[in-house]
């Protein structure tokens, strides 16, 4: 069937989704960008496509596309089997809790659970019982900031805070700053190119956010296409996964205030890291898909006083 063939017989958004989801279901395609079936997938590519809202599919399933609308949907359907690049990638966007980020090949496609957190304690009904009061964070830094997306929400959720943001890849702070001026916290967050914490010697914050790499080596060799599209460096946690988590872990206490802390996620570490460190009172975090994935110490059982 060609392109041609494709765009005069499919003409709703919902003869789209259906050759969507059969196209990825016989190519066996991978999820885990935002998303994790083939309908959904499918209704991310196409809604994002059209810059229609991508949490309501229903109400536009059977508008007529334009001409033009049905040869980039056709487009980008055959894009997602043939390349097997997440299909934020062809679309140029991801989504933290509604938050839209530009995404490249250059950067981790966002999805941490750090950002859940931050909406769910933030905005609930009772605030946290465990984050610093967002009026009284004066200093924030992420690290790894990759595409820049959880310092962007810092400077949200921390109006009166200057945020500093670092990241070893410089072609991912080329991301970053590009987020930073979509969302208009340029005069409020400053990036580093660098390891971890060495561009930040002497720098203090009330919160240290980080989101590293920490997919362990044999999961690494396992990785089907999708992962593999994304950039090594941002996956790769070392044998264990925990390389750059023990070095955060090393450094956090030289650059943390007291009264503050620090928020970590770490994939599926927790036994390893609790069996390593006995003397730290970790607090892990739930979240929708995971009750282990993400920490949070404070500066008092880091040692800072």
């Amino acid at each position: 069937m060609t392109q041609d063939d494709i765009t005069s017989e499919l003409v709703t958004l919902r003869d789209y989704w259906r050759y969507a989801i059969s196209r990825f279901n016989a190519a066996e395609l991978s999820y885990g960008h935002g998303t994790t079936t083939a309908g959904d997938d499918a209704a991310f590519l196409l809604l994002d496509t059209l810059d229609l809202p991508i949490d309501a599919l229903d109400p536009f399933l059977d508008a007529r596309l334009l001409p033009a609308e049905r040869a980039l949907l056709a487009e980008r359907i055959e894009a997602r089997v043939t390349t097997r690049k997440p299909s934020a990638y062809l679309t140029g966007r991801s989504y933290i809790q509604g938050v839209r980020f530009f995404v490249d090949e250059r950067v981790i496609v966002p999805r941490s659970h750090i950002g859940e957190i931050l909406f769910s304690e933030y905005l609930g009904e009772h605030g946290s019982s465990f984050l610093p009061d967002p009026m009284l964070v004066e200093s924030a830094v992420d690290i790894c900031t990759g595409s820049g997306c959880l310092a962007v929400l810092a400077a949200k959720f921390f109006p009166q805070a200057s945020v500093d943001a670092v990241d070893l890849s410089a072609d991912a702070l080329e991301v970053a700053k590009r987020n930073l001026a979509e969302h208009d916290v340029e005069d409020q967050v400053t990036l580093f190119e660098g390891d971890l914490f060495a561009p930040l010697s002497g720098r203090t914050y009330d919160l240290i956010i980080t989101n590293p790499p920490y997919v362990d080596h044999d999961a690494l060799a396992g990785y089907p296409p999708e992962f593999r599209a994304e950039p090594v460096m941002a996956h790769d946690g070392g044998e264990d996964g925990l390389d750059l988590v023990r070095k955060i872990l090393a450094g956090a206490a030289d650059h943390l205030n007291p009264g503050g802390g620090m928020i970590c996620e770490i994939g599926s570490g927790r036994e390893i890291l609790e069996e390593e460190f006995p003397h730290l009172d970790f607090v892990w975090l739930e979240t929708a898909e995971s009750q282990d994935a993400v920490f949070w110490i404070s500066a008092e059982a880091l040692g800072v006083s």
